[in-house]
């Protein structure tokens, strides 16, 4: 693997900014050993924390750079919580980053014109930033551990999926190396399969049959096209509730959606994927101006995660900074929040 950073306690030394008579989940977070793959077999932790700081898939989908911004905002904002009885950061080891710098500046200095680009960003999303995300992934759940991913394009739930299908059927967690998922997100992702982007993760992994039952929560009818709408609706794998059903008809009300998605995908082990694009005003790939509000994104963490048996936690699309300028200070809380209400929500 490559582009893959393994953290180690001097990461957690520089990033906490210790204080006196107060503890930070920097002082309490595990790192692995030399050898992490066997490191992973041993640790008493519960989760394994990693980044996936691209935006990659987000430029192979047409869309404007910045997710890679999201993991640095995190974990700055995470390792500065306040480890108490609640949450003491001892349950989750922070294994490291991936960096796929090098990859994206490759493209940009010898695309000769936009097409040429979007053709290698698609090459590297599904010849680099695939394969090693589902490697890392299958590792982690092989060994019996939640992952917790932060960071880059909704891309990344394809390779999460399939590497966590296989990991948990390794671990002898399943029969068959097929997970259920639900999304709470703008968009279904489950555009054609034209080439490997942030828009089609869904498709791919449904289609590879690494996906079971799919269900997504607040879809905006105005940016999801229809032929992908009437996909949605003739596949009896997929369940799916708009924004516009529960927050404008009235049909049913957010906590009923969640409750239905969880419903239809609750027979054993279940992603959940989080695009930040669904919160209203938060920035991201996609930022929207009315969505879910902030109380409502960790409500549907906290209810996934205590009512599932969650096979691993994805947070995406989100950015501290994106490439024409704007900017969010608050991103990286943001996340810290979420991650957090996550873990506190889990069953012992």
């Amino acid at each position: 693997m490559r582009h893959f950073q393994q953290y180690h306690p001097t990461h957690l030394q520089q990033g906490t900014r210790v204080r006196r008579y107060e503890t930070k989940l920097g002082e309490r977070l595990r790192t692995a050993g030399a050898d992490w793959k066997e490191s992973l077999a041993k640790t008493p932790a519960r989760f394994v924390l990693l980044g996936i700081p691209e935006d990659i898939g987000v430029k192979a989908n047409g869309g404007t750079g910045g997710t890679s911004t999201a993991w640095p905002a995190f974990i700055d904002a995470f390792l500065n919580i306040q480890s108490t009885d609640t949450f003491s950061g001892e349950e989750i080891l922070l294994l490291g980053a991936f960096d796929f710098s090098e990859v994206s500046r490759t493209i940009e200095m010898n695309a000769k014109n936009s097409e040429e680009g979007l053709q290698a960003y698609r090459h590297a999303v599904s010849g680099v930033v695939d394969e090693e995300v589902e490697e890392v992934i299958k590792y982690v759940t092989a060994a019996g551990k939640i992952p917790l991913v932060v960071g880059g394009g909704h891309n990344n739930a394809y390779p999460i999926i399939k590497g966590a299908a296989k990991g948990w059927r390794q671990n002898g967690k399943m029969d068959r190396p097929r997970l259920n998922v639900l999304n709470l997100d703008a968009h279904a992702d489950f555009r054609i399969e034209e080439g490997r982007h942030s828009g089609n993760a869904f498709r791919y992994a449904m289609n590879e049959d690494f996906l079971d039952r799919y269900a997504v929560i607040g879809l905006h009818e105005n940016y999801n096209s229809q032929s992908m709408m009437d996909d949605l609706y003739q596949n009896t794998r997929i369940q799916y509730t708009t924004y516009e059903d529960i927050f404008l008809r009235g049909l049913l009300s957010f906590e009923q959606a969640v409750q239905t998605a969880m419903t239809f995908a609750k027979i054993g082990l279940t992603g959940i994927e989080l695009d930040l694009d669904a919160i209203e005003n938060v920035l991201a790939s996609a930022q929207t101006p009315c969505g879910i509000n902030l109380l409502q994104a960790r409500q549907y963490l906290w209810m996934t995660a205590s009512e599932l048996q969650p096979a691993y936690l994805h947070i995406a699309e989100g950015a501290s900074q994106t490439e024409d300028g704007r900017r969010d200070p608050t991103i990286g809380k943001l996340i810290a929040f979420l991650v957090s209400d996550f873990v506190k929500a889990m069953p012992a």
